[in-house]
This record gives structure tokens, sequence and C-alpha cells, in this order.
């Protein structure tokens, strides 16, 4: 028999929406409430009536709006107010009746609506307080009415007009924080052009296939991720990777879509397509995290779930109370205030919201946030530990000294060197020759190209023998080494360097040193979390004297040598031991169970693979700066949720009793109309400050 009872989430104020998962409404920020997508849900189909997007709010507030004023004209408290009785026709005593009624038919049954759903979830909140309070005061109403008893129209119709101006609010200031979210789906073009058998082509980009070769024109943006094959340019990555400057792109490197062409004209093999591409994995890494949950916004969750229960026992005791001292419609008019100041919107939107902002905020700073615990987490780091080949250097090796012997100046040095290694694959040989290229220096032509197994490379240039290798050429060509040069390769030895020795007609002309580069990111960011009293360590599969090397030039509190793959996580926990709270940086390959063990993990090389399951933060770009980012946006969203958890529990602390009718007996008394005004205003603090973390710099 097939199942028809799989379980799915949709909001109470938008049942059209619906997810397989846990998460927040994207049109009003709201909990999404489980429910049953059984056969009759398929059958009949969910309610899809008016009132479900900011701008059907807007117009229900209007309608709502424009009917109140008549009631409010024809109820006593205008006359009370204002001193002017509205003039009496046939029927008049029932305008108040009559356009009540429509009002809470039309602007009210979103939320009678909304009550109903959380109801049958059997998780009461905000929608239900406001359900229970309008339903309440319009059937005292109707009773009142014909029973000559005083109604409660003109609360009712005033509460409902301006909860939804307050959802409206609301509403907009939800859909603002998601907006970079929504913007980074805008990116991509609508049509791609193709070149297909020699014939160029445009078509949508839905029909886009991998392997296709498209052709991205200056100031156009890139369809799909892909490699370069043809053409030079700078690309704009900063809506996806937060870096500001023009990344320049040749052939054969790699191109993400969503990103802009600038000046050059680019032909472009596609590599990935649809889901499979780095904008689709970015998007789906902040939707994951805006469904995540942190520790305070679990007890947020939990205080507004208590605090609706509070509110509907008071809101029954209130009533059962005042009966006994006032009339009933003072006793209704008390109970729908309780119910109705009690609204945990605002504290069920305090962190939330903070949330979605702060995941897209790390997005557009170069950072993807998995899971909102390791944001969190990341304000209590003590000590931040690198791995280092590819984090904190850039993986590759180059070269850092060059030492002149003969040679007139160090270009003629690496000139020689780069001239005879151009023709060999050694990984040293490769970087004199980039390094050459750097400088742009010219290379002389190369004759009788030797390698020699084991020493190095040999070939004349202008009819003189050249050779270039390591220590063992030395004997190869015939050369002793310089005393006064031993001290200086004996420390580059310790340092862990390896060296190479340039040599022309029997004559030593210099020697280089290489090392793998050590980013010059890393340096400034060793010294920012130095500057805010973060600790930093590294840890290392090389040698000691390579380690050390490292650590010394960027000012390393401590390292680890020599540490395998699988002791990583060890030297984590030898640090945890010691009280510290550890964040570790690492590629995400062999570093996963030591990024797993940290209190903090983090990822680099997200540009490569997006989906690193072991990091609760990945880093788009291979910038350990971005560490420092990460530290600083989890202290703003700490202190942003604080500061709207604060605000959401102290406001209904003083509130609730005033609603209740506690300082009655001094003439204060808070209408449901006012509670209603109240209410709403604290919704739209707490969305306001949430929102004014998009504007802090990190």
């Amino acid at each position: 028999m097939e199942n028809n009872s799989r379980k799915v989430f949709t909001c109470p104020m938008h049942p059209e929406i619906q997810k397989d998962m846990p998460g927040i409404c994207p049109e009003c920020g709201m909990n999404l409430v489980p429910t049953r997508n059984h056969k009759k849900h398929k059958n009949a189909g969910l309610d899809k009536h008016a009132g479900h997007s900011t701008q059907e709010f807007l117009k229900k507030f209007w309608v709502s709006l424009v009917l109140t004023i008549p009631v409010l004209i024809y109820s006593d408290v205008f006359e009370t107010i204002a001193g002017i009785t509205a003039r009496g026709f046939a029927g008049s005593k029932y305008i108040p009746l009559i356009l009540g009624s429509i009002v809470f038919f039309y602007g009210g049954r979103v939320f009678l609506a909304g009550a109903w759903r959380e109801l049958k979830a059997r998780l009461p909140g905000m929608m239900t307080l406001i359900g229970v309070a309008v339903l309440a005061a319009y059937l005292w109403s109707i009773y009142a009415v014909f029973a000559g008893e005083e109604a409660l129209f003109w609360e009712l119709t005033t509460l409902i007009t301006i909860m939804l101006l307050g959802h409206w609010f609301e509403m907009r200031a939800v859909s603002g924080a998601q907006s970079a979210l929504k913007e980074l789906s805008k990116l991509l073009p609508e049509t791609a052009e193709v070149l297909r058998n020699g014939e160029t082509f445009i078509i949508p980009l839905g029909e886009l296939k991998e392997g296709d070769l498209v052709l991205v024109k200056p100031g156009a943006r890139i369809p799909s991720d892909g490699m370069v094959i043809e053409g030079q340019s700078d690309i704009n990555e900063s809506m996806v990777t937060g870096e500001s400057k023009p990344v320049s792109k040749k052939i054969n490197d790699q191109v993400i879509a969503g990103t802009i062409n600038s000046e050059g004209f680019l032909k472009v093999k596609v590599t990935k397509i649809g889901e499979r591409t780095f904008l689709a994995g970015v998007m789906r890494l902040v939707a994951e995290a805006q469904v995540s949950k942190s520790r305070l916004q679990v007890l947020s969750d939990r205080a507004a779930f208590y605090l609706t229960i509070i509110a509907i026992f008071s809101a029954a005791i209130t009533l059962l109370a005042w009966l006994f001292k006032a009339d009933p419609s003072f006793a209704v008019s008390r109970m729908v205030a309780v119910l109705v100041i009690a609204c945990p919107h605002a504290l069920g939107l305090a962190v939330p919201l903070v949330a979605s902002i702060s995941t897209t905020l790390a997005a557009k700073n170069g950072f993807l946030v998995r899971q909102r615990l390791a944001l969190e987490s990341a304000r209590n780091i003590d000590i931040v530990l690198f791995d280092k080949t590819g984090t904190l250097t850039k993986g590759e090796y180059g070269v850092t000294d060059i030492w002149v012997i003969k040679a007139k100046d160090e270009e003629e040095v690496l000139r020689y060197a780069a001239s005879i290694d151009s023709f060999s694959e050694h990984f040293a040989a490769k970087a004199t020759v980039q390094k050459a290229k750097e400088l742009g220096l010219n290379l002389f032509e190369v004759e009788d190209f030797t390698r020699i197994s084991g020493k190095g490379v040999k070939g004349k240039i202008n009819g003189l023998e050249v050779y270039c290798g390591g220590l063992a050429v030395l004997d190869e060509a015939g050369v002793s080494l310089p005393d006064k040069l031993k001290e200086k390769l004996e420390e580059a030895g310790r340092q862990g360097k390896t060296l190479n020795f340039a040599i022309k007609d029997k004559e030593l002309l210099g020697v280089m040193a290489f090392a793998d580069l050590i980013r010059d990111e890393s340096r400034e960011a060793v010294r920012r979390l130095k500057s805010a009293g973060i600790k930093t360590a590294m840890i290392t599969g090389d040698s000691e004297e390579a380690a050390g090397w490292v650590s010394k030039e960027l000012g390393i509190d401590e390292y680890f040598a020599r540490v395998l793959p699988h002791q990583k996580s060890e030297k984590v926990k030898l640090l945890q031991q010691k009280g510290q709270k550890v964040a570790m940086v690492g590629d995400g390959i062999n570093d996963a169970p030591a990024l797993t063990q940290a209190d903090l993990g983090i990822a680099i090389g997200a540009g490569t693979n997006v989906a690193i399951e072991s990091a609760g933060i990945i880093l788009v770009k291979n910038d350990p700066r971005d560490i420092v980012k990460i530290i600083k946006l989890s202290q703003l969203t700490y202190i942003k949720m604080i500061q709207n958890l604060f605000w959401a529990t102290g406001y209904n602390v003083v509130a609730l009793p005033l609603a209740a009718g506690v300082a009655y007996s001094r003439g204060i008394v808070l209408e449901p109309a006012l509670a209603a005004i109240f209410m709403s205003l604290s919704t739209v603090i707490v969305a306001v400050n949430a929102i004014l973390l998009k504007r802090k710099s990190l």
C-alpha cells in the first residue's frame, strides 16, 4: 500500500509554502510547523486564499482601515474622546456589527487559519493567541448586540487592522533580510551564447549541456561553471567570493557561473551545470544554515512556546478575575489585551532573522556557514590551529632567496638558471622559470640540453657550459663551495629549504633557495588574530626545520611538525585538554578528523568542493584573513541576538501585567488596540535591530 503520510513543514500564515525539513518561512520569517502530506491534502489542495504575501497583507490593511473608521465613529469611545455624536439613522446601530463582521472575516481570517494550523500541529504560538483574541472579541460582540451589553467592535476592528499593518512591516523586514540570498539566484543570465558545429546559437540557460562551448562577451555574466579554453580577461567574482579585486583568468583557468566578465572575450567549456555549479552549492549551504538552529534560537523557540502557554492561562485567569469585579465586556476586553500583548512574535523572530542576515552576510564576505552552531561558537575561540600546506602557504614551491657569488646581480643568476631549467620538469626548475617570468627576464637560447640523473641539468649558452642543480651538481661541474657560503646554506637547510646552484663556465654564479611560499595574506591574518587576543598554532607533516621556519616567519605561537594525517585530531585534543577552544583550519580532506574534533572546523578551498561535510564553516577563497571576519561576524551576531531576546522578553514582562489590568486602580488600562500597537511595535523594533547587522563591515 502506498504511504502518503510523509511529514512536510508549512507556514501557519502561508500554507502554500511547503518544505521537507524544518526552517523559517521565506515570506514572513515564522517557524514552519509539521503537517501531513496525505491524499486528502493532495486532492483537496491547500487553501491559497488571499493574504499570504506582503502585498496582500498591505491590501487587507487598507480595506480594514477604511471599514474601521465608520466603526470608530459610531462607537462610544469616539463620542467620549471627540465629544461628537455621530448622526443616527434607521439601522445605524448595526453599522459596527456589519462592518466589524466584514473586517473579522476578511482581515482576521488569516489569523484564524494560522491558529488552526498551529493547533493541529500541537504547536500553539503567535497565531493561536491572535486567533483566540479576535474570535473571543467577535463572539462576545455578537452576543452583546442582541443582549444589550457593551460590544467590542471598535476594539476588534482596530486590533485586526493594526495586526495586519504590523505583519506587513515585519514581512517587509524579513524579505529585505533575505535579499542577499535572493540576489544570488538572480546572478545567472537567462540565456547563453553557445558554439555548436561551428555556428553560434542563443539558447535558454536550461538547455545548456556539459561540454558545450560558450562565448562570453565583455560585460556579460558567465552562464555556468567551466574552464577557459580561449582568451584572457579579468572576472568580477565579488558576489560569490567576496573578493572586490577582479581576478585574472587565462587558458585552463576555472570560472564560476554568475560572475561578470570585464573587457576581454572568453571561450569557456562548460564543466558543471544546474545543481552541480558552485553558485548552486553556495545557495544550498546558505539554505542549510538557515534551517539549522543555534543554541540561542532553541532557547527562544522554547521561551516562545512557554510564553504562549503562560499567556493562555493568564488570559483565562484575567477573564475569571474581572468577571467577579466588572461587567463582562470589560473582562473580555482584558482577556483579549492579554492574549494580544503576549504574542511571542518578537521573540520568535528575534533569533531567526538575525541568523538569516548573518548567513547571507557571510556569503557576501567570502565564507559559507553550514551550521549556525559553528558561527555561534566562533566568538569563544581561544586558539586557531592552521594546517600549513595550502592554508598558510601556497602549496607550491618558489624562490625565497638568491645569493650572488660570481654573477653581477640576482637577475643574472636567475636568468642563466631559468634558461637551462626551462627544459626540466623538476619542481625547483619550474619555480625558477616562474620567478624569471614574474621579473620579466628574457631567457637565453640553450643548446645540447642534458639531464644529469639525481644531480641536475646542463646545457650550452653562447658556447659556454651551464649547470643547474642540487649540491651534487657541484662535483659534476668541478666547482667547490666557498667557505663564506657554508653557514648560510646550513641555515637554509635547517629551515627545510631546497638549494639549487647555478654554474657557468666552471664558475659558481649563485645559489637559489626554494620553499613552500608563504601567503602574504597569512602574515596579516596572524597579526589580526593576535590583535584580537587569539593565539595561533600550526600543524604540518613537514620536517621540524621547515615548520620552524614558517612558524618564525609568521610569528605563530606554537607548531606541531612531522604529524601524520591521522594524528592531527590528537593535537586538537591536546590543545583542548589545556582548556582552550580550538578552531581548526584545513583543506577538508586529510584534515577531516581534526576539523570534526575541533570546537570550530573551518575548511579552506570551497571553490573546488562546496560540500565538505567535516567543517561547520567553509571559506570560498584560500584566504586565511577571512577567519578574522568569521570571528567578528560571530561576535556581532551574538550581540544582535542577545539585544533582540532582551527586548522581546523584557517587553512581555512589563506589558503582560498592564494588559491584565493590575494598574487599573491607578487609571492605567491597556486597551486591546493599544496592546496590538505595542506588540507590533516590538516586532518591528526587533526586525529593524536585526537588519542593522547588514550595515556592519567585516
